[in-house]
């Protein structure tokens, strides 16, 4: 479990306006990464019952530094005006004077934070406007020194360092070596295309930069994959927080053949109309039947969210708490929500999105705190050129969800590939106009999207690769693929197991798919590796990769 940290309790005298007596209240300031859920848990209350003591309304949205009452039992009390004189400062917050030169995302990198959760500790609207000497509160170091009578500020640290663009590197790249997003990157250095970028060009980087890497020592023979099941039973709780495999079933026929490709989830899709959980409580029991934990990966109407969306948030919130209840060991909250075909047109951003994720965070954790949840995966694209309420690219529609607190809301962090025609080891050579493009490339969406969100871990709840062979040409719109081959397909998805799992951040890997039938104008049956006539050549591959 997560470490609790720089709690602050403080015993305030409230006088009843009926007696005398004095009610003891506890007052917790919120930390980085905490939300409501864990801070009631954390005193042994409810939810609901520390929301509304502090007049805070679903989807529950608290910010760091905030002050929260904690209800005591044997009686309620009024949370503090908002007007109430600024207590001392708290523990876990220090203080630091803007250096010559320095931005933002700079000093937000220096102690371990983002440049969001920085302008809002100080109240800063613009984060580009700051002036030298200003003084910030900021998080305070692991061992901070004591404070010196002159009250002057801490000694500044060196302010910026520089980084030598290598071969092969992208901005992404280079921003997760120092915990930073790209574009604060882009923003230090005056980029204004940052798929641009030269062999030996020197960057602005906060701080020193990182030793150079060691020798990669000889890799550890994998750990075997777990046996599998003889018949139905209860999903074995081995590996829960390692990198696992899984893969899409549309009719979850072929349990033998995932088996036997190593996979130990199944991922289901739900459409929510307004039914009951209880209506596909028959997928989650099956997968456990099975010996298998199970993603359930939820969408609900795009046209209820666009009437009420505030209404319609904690409705489908209610329904995924409802699952969660029911087992399902982990829940993908919506899907590809940066598009019009599943998001209401004029109101589709990170920030709308990001909404609906607190609610559901908040509603699953309450009803299972063991359901992993993930955030939805946005399709990959660059056909927006950029976020409008329209539509948006997959990358600034992540950097909307950054900005709006995604990251305190959500386990993992959803992606998906599936437009692969080069080996999961390629960031270049796409045999198409668009070949510069990070979407066609596995190491290059990884990178983009460990950036946005350096501390959380991936889970890819979609990736595979697209082959015409025993099926015909492929459709217009997927002729991009006509050359890929079945014996590709199975070295490629085979190569994606070891480039995941060798990455160290990411948690789950989901096959798109397992046993799909259809070809048309959408060929998911070209996905699927499951074969006609019942062959599945991937899998033999997947469970060697997997160490089986």
């Amino acid at each position: 479990m997560r470490r609790l940290i720089g709690l602050l309790l403080t015993t305030i005298l409230v006088l009843s306006l009926g007696s005398a007596a004095a009610v003891a209240q506890q007052v917790h300031v919120v930390q980085r990464g905490e939300n409501l859920f864990r801070i009631a848990q954390q005193y042994g209350r409810t939810l609901v019952e520390v929301a509304q003591a502090n007049g805070i309304a679903p989807p529950y949205t608290i910010h760091m530094g905030n002050f929260i009452t904690i209800p005591l039992p044997g009686g309620a009390q009024a949370p503090a005006p908002a007007s109430a004189p600024a207590p001392q400062q708290p523990t876990g917050t220090s203080t630091y004077a803007v250096q010559r030169g320095e931005s933002l995302a700079i000093i937000a990198a220096k102690f371990s934070t983002t440049y969001i959760i920085l302008a809002e500790m100080n109240g800063i609207a613009d984060p580009n406007i700051l002036h030298v000497g200003q003084v910030l509160r900021v998080p305070a170091p692991a061992a901070a020194p004591a404070p010196t009578d002159s009250g002057a500020a801490p000694a500044p640290q060196p302010a910026t360092a520089t980084y030598t663009v290598q071969r092969g590197e992208s901005l992404a790249i280079i921003a997760a070596k120092f915990n930073i997003n790209y574009f604060e990157l882009a923003q230090m250095n005056g980029i204004a295309d940052p798929d641009v970028l030269t062999v030996g060009q020197v960057l602005r980087v906060p701080g020193p930069p990182p030793p150079p890497p060691a020798p990669e020592p000889a890799p550890a023979p994998a750990d075997p994959a777990p046996a599998a099941p003889v018949g139905p039973g209860p999903p074995s709780t081995a590996n829960v927080s390692g990198f696992e495999l899984g893969g899409q079933a549309l009719s979850f026929a072929h349990p033998e053949f995932m088996r036997r490709a190593g996979m130990t989830w199944v991922k289901r899709q739900v459409k929510w109309h307004g039914e009951p959980a209880s209506n596909f409580q028959h997928l989650i029991d099956s997968a456990h039947g099975n010996g298998f934990r199970v993603l359930l990966s939820v969408i609900g109407d795009k046209n209820q969210i666009a009437g009420n969306p505030g209404g319609f948030y904690q409705n489908f919130a209610n329904f995924l708490a409802g699952l969660a209840r029911g087992g399902a060991d982990a829940i993908e909250v919506w899907n590809e929500m940066n598009i019009d075909r599943e998001w209401p047109s004029g109101q589709i951003s990170g920030h709308n999105y990001t909404q609906m994720l607190s609610a559901a965070y908040h509603a699953i954790k309450g009803a299972n705190p063991g359901t992993m949840v993930i955030s939805g995966a946005p399709a990959p694209t660059g056909f927006f050129q950029g976020c409008g309420s329209g539509g948006g690219d997959d990358d600034c529609f992540l950097r909307e969800m950054a900005a709006a607190g995604a990251a305190n809301v959500m386990d993992c962090v959803g992606v998906h590939y599936n437009a692969g025609i080069t080996p999961p080891d390629s960031t270049s050579g796409a045999p198409v106009g668009s070949s510069g493009h990070y979407s066609w490339y596995l190491p290059r969406m990884m990178e983009l999207y460990r950036s946005f969100f350096p501390g959380k871990p991936l889970c890819f709840t979609e990736l595979g690769y697209l082959t015409r062979e025993g099926f015909g040409p492929l459709p217009g719109g997927f002729a991009w693929a006509s050359g890929t081959t079945l014996a590709q397909q199975a070295s490629w998805l085979a190569g994606a197991v070891h480039r995941l799992r060798g990455s160290g951040y990411v948690r789950m890997f989901i096959v798109w798919n397992v046993d799909a039938t259809h070809w048309g104008s959408d060929p998911q049956a070209g996905y699927a590796i499951v074969r006609p006539g019942n062959h599945c050549p991937a899998c033999d591959s997947l469970r060697a990769a997997m160490g089986g």
